[in-house]
């Protein structure tokens, strides 16, 4: 069955709530390894060469939270990469909701990443109201 529009959507929301969370609770959730292969499976349906390297850097963070131990100079480098490389992805989507829920992503992932490295940057999950449902 192909993905529809809001699935991505609800997808994308998902993530930017889980990174907008606690990560060492995140980490212990079951529902990791689920949330980040969805993220994986919906870049690879997009069969965009553009986000190989989003693909790659997902399964690495992926790999990394299934070993148990989390090494920030590991999920720092991944997430700031990642929250660049989603930020540029943002100009992809067609539909405007799903750009900015793409955009937006790009933010928190980049703004958990300067957290980590020690920075007082504060995430930011809530998307604006009119962008609150999907279509």
């Amino acid at each position: 069955m192909e993905k529809t529009e809001v699935q991505h959507q609800v997808h994308l929301d998902g993530a930017i709530h889980l990174l907008a969370g606690d990560l060492s609770q995140v980490t212990d959730r079951a529902g990791l390894d689920n949330q980040l292969q969805r993220w994986i499976e919906d870049l690879k349906a997009a069969n965009n060469p553009a986000f190989h390297q989003l693909v790659v850097d997902m399964q690495a963070l992926k790999a990394h939270f299934g070993g148990g131990t989390l090494d920030v100079s590991v999920i720092a480098p991944l997430l700031a990469r990642l929250g660049a490389q989603t930020t540029l992805a943002a100009n992809f989507p067609e539909n405007v909701n799903t750009a900015t829920r793409v955009a937006k992503l790009g933010e928190v992932l980049t703004a958990v990443a300067q957290q980590l490295q020690g920075g007082s940057v504060e995430v930011d999950g809530n998307l604006p109201q009119d962008f609150s449902s999907h279509s």
